[in-house]
């Protein structure tokens, strides 16, 4: 998957904004205002930053040992780097959803009922 992919699969997603609140080459994904995934636009190989559950982040680091680590300039625990032209499509597509996932699974309640309503 290259950035651009990247990039339509995340702005299609309910209730997103992309940003570049760091610099102008940092681009971040967020929903409701909560970050999921960030673009190092100007890193070769194409990267991105997602949020993920501490054991499965262990778990995926240690599978794809080199393609997958801890989150560069992030919370090691809950982000991890992935290297996305080396992992399959359908694994990025999946951890993408995770990452939004479990952004939204923390929402307070008056954001999670503004997201409700929102198609």
């Amino acid at each position: 998957m290259n950035i651009e992919e990247f990039r339509d699969y995340c702005i299609a997603k309910k209730a997103i904004t992309e940003e570049f609140p760091f610099d102008e080459s940092t681009l971040v994904f967020k929903v409701m205002g909560k970050m999921f995934a960030l673009v190092p636009l100007e890193r070769f190989p194409s990267q991105a930053n997602l949020k993920c559950d501490p054991e499965r982040a262990i778990e995926l680091r240690e599978e794809y040992d080199g393609i997958i680590m801890p989150g560069y300039h992030m919370g090691k625990v809950h982000w991890n780097t992935l290297f996305l032209e080396n992992l399959p499509t359908q694994l990025i597509i999946e951890l993408v959803d995770h990452s939004y996932d479990l952004v939204v699974s923390k929402f307070p309640k008056k954001l999670k009922a503004v997201y409700d309503t929102l198609v």
